[in-house]
Parts: C-alpha cells; sequence; structure tokens
C-alpha cells in the first residue's frame, strides 16, 4: 500500500490543500493523473486504521484510481490550542481558491456556508439515479434530516443514539405506564415523581431520577432533545423567548428542588435514569446492564405533546465533495463505496452502519454470543438479555430519525446565558430574553 499522507505543519497543509488542481496532466477542468492512474484526494483531520484499510480496499477494488489521502493529524496525536482553527482557515482558504480536496471530511466545517457560497457538490441526483446502491436498505430518514434546501452535500460514514436507559425493576415495581414515544418533560417528570414515591414506600430513602444531574446538566438535555423547537435556521430565526423556553428552563430548577434530579452522585439502586450514548450494538448491553439488572431501553422526553418517531440521531464522519473537483466521478465512486456493505463492515468504522442489513445481521451476531454464554459484560459476567429486548434494538435502530443539525454556537450562547438563572441571578424570563437577543444577532450575522 502507498505511504500514508500526513500534514505535518500548517504550511504542508495549506500547500495541499491548495494544489490538488495540479498533476501529470491536471488542471481546473481535467482530473489529476499519476502513473496513468486518476489522483482522487481525501482530506481528513486525522488518520486512523480504518482509513488504511478503506484505501487498500478501494483502490482493489479500482486500480485505476490513486486515492491519495491527506491528513492534518497523525493517529492518535494531540490537538494542541489554536490546530483546529488552522486547519479550517486552511480548508476555506483552499475552497475559496477553488483548489480544496476532491472529498473533504466536513465535521466542525461551515458547511453551510460552503453550500451557500457553492463550494459543495449537491449529491442529491447522484444518489437518485444511482444503480449500485439499494435505496430500501439505506438509512433514508438520516440522510434526508442532513439535506440543506432539499440538496443532499454530506454523506455520514455511519450515526450514534442517545437514549434514556431506565430502571426496569423499579419502573415494573411502581407500575406506572410509560409511553416513550409521546412523552414530554412534564410527562417524565410526573412518571418520576411517582416511581419516587413508591419506592419511598417500600423502604428506599433516597432515589433520584437523575444522578450527577446539576439542572444546567437537565437543560442542556432538554435543548438538544429540543432544538428544533427553538431555532429555524433556514429562516434565521429563533424563539427563546417563547414561553415553551421560559417554562424549560423552569422545569430544569423546579425537578432540582423538588429532588426528582440530583448534582450528586448516588449509589446503585438510587437512580432511575441514565441519558446514554449508544454508539455500536454493543453499548445497548455492555451500558445499560451494567447500571440496572433489568434496564430499560426508551426514547427521551421531547418538549409539548407532538408525537415523536425514533431516537435523536448523531452523525460520525460526514464527506462532501467539492464542487470544482474535476475528479467528480471518482469522487462519488468514494461515495458509494463508503456506502457498500464490504466498507460498512470494517471492524474499524465507527458507529451503527447506514445500511439496515448492516446493523441487523451485527445485532443479530450479539444475539447468538449471548445466548450461548459468550459474551461477558465489562465486569465479566455473562450478559442476560431477553430475546424481547433484541427485537427492541433492531427497532430503535431503524427507526432513528431524529437528527438535528445543533449549531454549536447557539448551544454554547444558551448554556452561558442560562447560568445566570441557575445561580438565582437572573430570572427565567430575562435570561430568555438575552439568549434570544445574542441568537438573534448571530443567526443574521
Amino acid at each position: 500500500m502507498k505511504k500514508w499522507h500526513l500534514l505535518i505543519s500548517m504550511g504542508a497543509l495549506i500547500a495541499s490543500l491548495t494544489a490538488c488542481g495540479s498533476g501529470e496532466g491536471g488542471n481546473a477542468d481535467k482530473p489529476a493523473t499519476k502513473e496513468g492512474k486518476t489522483v482522487l484526494t481525501l482530506s481528513l483531520t486525522e488518520s486512523t486504521p480504518f482509513y488504511q484499510t478503506l484505501e487498500k480496499k478501494f483502490e482493489e477494488k479500482y486500480p485505476d484510481i490513486d486515492l491519495q489521502i491527506h491528513a492534518y493529524k497523525s493517529m492518535g496525536e494531540q490537538w494542541g490550542p489554536g490546530d483546529f482553527e488552522k486547519y479550517r482557515t486552511a480548508t476555506n482558504t483552499a475552497m475559496l481558491s477553488g483548489n480544496g480536496m476532491d472529498i473533504i471530511e466536513v465535521g466542525g466545517l461551515p458547511v453551510k456556508e460552503y453550500v451557500s457560497k457553492g463550494f459543495l457538490l449537491n449529491m442529491n441526483d447522484l444518489l437518485e439515479q444511482d444503480q449500485t446502491l439499494h435505496k430500501d436498505d439505506l438509512q433514508m430518514n438520516i440522510l434526508d434530516g442532513l439535506k440543506l434546501n432539499d440538496g443532499l452535500y454530506t454523506i455520514p460514514l455511519g450515526y450514534s443514539l442517545r437514549v434514556l436507559v431506565g430502571n426496569g425493576d423499579m419502573l415494573d415495581n411502581a407500575n406506572v405506564a410509560i409511553d416513550d414515544k409521546t412523552w414530554d418533560w412534564k410527562k417524565f417528570e410526573k412518571v418520576s415523581k411517582e416511581v419516587i414515591r413508591k419506592a419511598k414506600e417500600n423502604g428506599i430513602p433516597e432515589v433520584y431520577a437523575l444522578a450527577s444531574y446539576p439542572p444546567e446538566y437537565l437543560f442542556q438535555e432538554m435543548l438538544y432533545e429540543n432544538y428544533a423547537a427553538f431555532v429555524e435556521p433556514s429562516a434565521k430565526k429563533a424563539l427563546f423567548d417563547s414561553p415553551e423556553f421560559v417554562d424549560l428552563l423552569q422545569q430544569a430548577m423546579k425537578m432540582n428542588d423538588e429532588k426528582i434530579i440530583t448534582a450528586n452522585e448516588v449509589q446503585p439502586g438510587q437512580q432511575l435514569f441514565s441519558s446514554t450514548p449508544i454508539r455500536s450494538p454493543l453499548d445497548f448491553i455492555d451500558g445499560p446492564y451494567m447500571l440496572f439488572d433489568h434496564p430499560k431501553i426508551m426514547l427521551l422526553p421531547r418538549a409539548g405533546e407532538t408525537a415523536q418517531k425514533g431516537a435523536r440521531v448523531f452523525t460520525s464522519t460526514q464527506f462532501a465533495i467539492h464542487a470544482k473537483s474535476p475528479a467528480q466521478d471518482e469522487a462519488w465512486k468514494f461515495i458509494t463505496f463508503l456506502l457498500s456493505e464490504e466498507a460498512q463492515l470494517l471492524q474499524e468504522r465507527e458507529g451503527f452502519s447506514m445500511l439496515k442489513s448492516v446493523n441487523e445481521k451485527l445485532i443479530n451476531d450479539l444475539q447468538e454470543k449471548v445466548e450461548s454464554g459468550d459474551y461477558k459484560l465489562p465486569n465479566g459476567q455473562p450478559a442476560e438479555v431477553p430475546d424481547e429486548q433484541f427485537n427492541v434494538f433492531k427497532q430503535m435502530v431503524q427507526s432513528a430519525d431524529q437528527y438535528v443539525d445543533l449549531d454549536s454556537k447557539v448551544i454554547s450562547i444558551a448554556g452561558e446565558e442560562s447560568m445566570a438563572y441557575f445561580s438565582g441571578q437572573k430570572t427565567a424570563e430575562e435570561v430568555a430574553k438575552l439568549i434570544q437577543n445574542r441568537v438573534t444577532t448571530y443567526l443574521n450575522e
């Protein structure tokens, strides 16, 4: 396999990012070539074994393409202060010059700005017309959630979920009905109060819905789950001064004051729920079954009475094709290879697969290991997982569709300003107005 291209200095990075239009016979309209092969460049923030394996597999399938991977950081290399901003600046410079890489990993980059300036290729028609991809097997609900102005400009390598894990024994003993497909935070509060009350009746004096959760953490969780209700990025509109948002702030404080949540750590058996990321089928077992003997996997509450379909989705690495790339055909071949079973089944790939069939296979394989007693929890004990739980896992993975493009700057503004309320310095209404003003200004910059 050819040498792994690592760009150590910013000078080397910028030179590489802006030079991809050159090469043996390369120009703005014609792909560069090397030793009779079409050169295809891929920009990454960091190299990993996955990409080294991917490079090898891709070139085996397409021997006429020379995939050249340029990574800003080598595997395991630490990011220093300001490093990522330098990387963003270098990539922005290359994109502005029209000489960026053919394929760009876009995590942390200003994708919306790139789209508005025409820097990225709309892959919507390519996806629709491609005969090698099986659309019915693709997680199209996630791809649809990634669209900007009805265009598909990024393709993720995989995705993760955020779910709520409940203490099944306590919830069953309390005999409280829970419909996690429709519940909001007020229903969550009501359920928690009832289970805590019954636990105390049964001799458990201290029980909390969430532990190690100060009110600002709960508020952040609420905002993540309900972001789309308060931000309309396409309209550059925010609704943080709405009664619903004020209510969210007040409810987080109220649940803390009433000891439904606590900032303190608690002993096993004193916690009802845990908000947990699920990054692979193994995470359905390792985390939940270490927390509780009989965990229940549920959807997190939303704001209001609106019904929800599936779990909140986080996409892993996303890729875009440079709109001015002279090797767009080859770049699309790379994207389709990423979405192929061969690439999606690579062990080094992180997250759930973008192919439903691959996810089902991985969960079935896990179920067989559990049933045979070959699968052990991190503490060395065998995992005892009922068969019906695996059906829950499959349904949750396949129906995941709640992808929301969270703007980290908006989240940061809300977090900063909310502390004045949680510390008692300002009212919820005052804080809501401050957040509304700052976010509105930011959205219209």
